[in-house]
């Protein structure tokens, strides 16, 4: 399983630990990820750091989610909601030489450990006979402790440079979680989500193109009877090898919750939330002995956030897989005089 794999379940477990607040989104899956991968063990470490805002409709969610005020009572346009989050990810995984259904089939899970920082700043301006009073109240929450495991299986075929994927993944609902706290680790609940993807990889140009797309299917909180709805989301990304070891791009994700939340414990509407992000990357690769290595650096600017914070987040990720033959490495054009 590639360290895009270990991203993948990422995003979706930091969504929905929030309920209806931070929607769920994974950022899935990043360069080559249809591509196949040379047979054996592999092993990706990835540190994500995200810092995202909204303001009084996801303070008001999370503010009565957490039973901090009553489902009847929405706080003022002045209250705000902010969240940072930093998060160790190690992600072993292991890619067969064995072909199943014609193409080759990978495991692998994710097993996190990390910080949340949340602040919640609540205004509530009340009216008594002619007298108007405004009461403020601003709460810092920290939690640092084991997040949920996310187990993956995929499978991949190729042909030339088209590379197809299919994948299934979830969420087994055993990190640090408290239904009343504004920060948590875990998610509190369940979930599976499953896709398809496409990769373009021209190995001698160096030149690469993926997109992947899935939805996930959450089930109820038990903690709080929440459930939230479908998410639909997106993924692609553009590189392109500028050396021997070293490639640059682009990368993207569009999410979308298109189906309502619900349960005995939704007292905050359908709440259905979408976001957009895109932005750089960069990449480093080189290869000791039978062991390839591999350096990513990418981040993400968010926007056109509906009813979830907002901000932008960087995956630093160290990867390490079997050496790929020498005929898959990107090569110099030859230049002639």
């Amino acid at each position: 399983m590639s360290s895009h794999g270990a991203e993948s379940f990422l995003r979706l477990t930091i969504g929905v630990k929030q309920g209806p607040t931070i929607s769920r989104y994974p950022k899935r899956h990043a360069r080559k990820f249809g591509s196949r991968l040379p047979p054996g063990w592999s092993l990706a470490i990835v540190d994500y750091y995200t810092s995202a805002n909204a303001g009084a409709d996801v303070a008001t969610a999370r503010a009565i989610t957490t039973g901090r005020i009553p489902s009847t009572v929405r706080l003022d346009e002045t209250s705000t909601y902010k969240s940072g989050h930093d998060t160790v990810n190690i992600n072993p995984g292991y890619a067969f030489a064995t072909p199943v259904f014609g193409g080759q089939f990978s495991v692998g899970v994710t097993i996190a450990a990390g910080t949340q920082t949340v602040e919640l700043d609540r205004a509530l301006t009340a009216i008594v006979g002619s007298t108007v009073i405004t009461r403020r109240v601003k709460e810092i929450d920290t939690a640092t402790g084991f997040g949920d495991l996310n187990p993956l299986a995929q499978l991949r075929w190729s042909s030339g440079v088209h590379n197809w994927t299919t994948y299934v993944t979830g969420n087994v609902p055993v990190g640090t979680y408290n239904a009343r706290d504004l920060a948590n680790i875990g998610v509190g609940h369940g979930a599976i989500d499953g896709g398809g993807g496409y990769t373009y990889y021209d190995a001698k140009k160096g030149s690469e193109f993926s997109v992947v797309t899935g939805a996930t299917y959450n089930l109820i909180n038990p903690n709080t009877n929440y459930q939230s709805g479908v998410d639909w989301h997106l993924d692609w990304a553009l590189s392109q090898a500028v050396s021997k070891e070293i490639y640059v791009g682009a990368v993207g994700y569009i999410y979308h919750r298109i189906s309502p939340d619900s349960g005995p414990g939704d007292h905050v509407g359908e709440f259905e939330s979408r976001v957009i992000g895109v932005g750089p990357q960069i990449n480093y690769t080189f290869t000791t002995g039978s062991v390839q290595t591999s350096l990513n650096l990418k981040s993400y600017w968010e926007f056109d956030a509906t009813h979830r914070p907002a901000g932008w987040n960087a995956w630093l990720t160290m990867s390490f897989s079997p050496s790929e033959p020498d005929s898959d490495k990107p090569r110099r054009p030859k230049v002639t005089k």
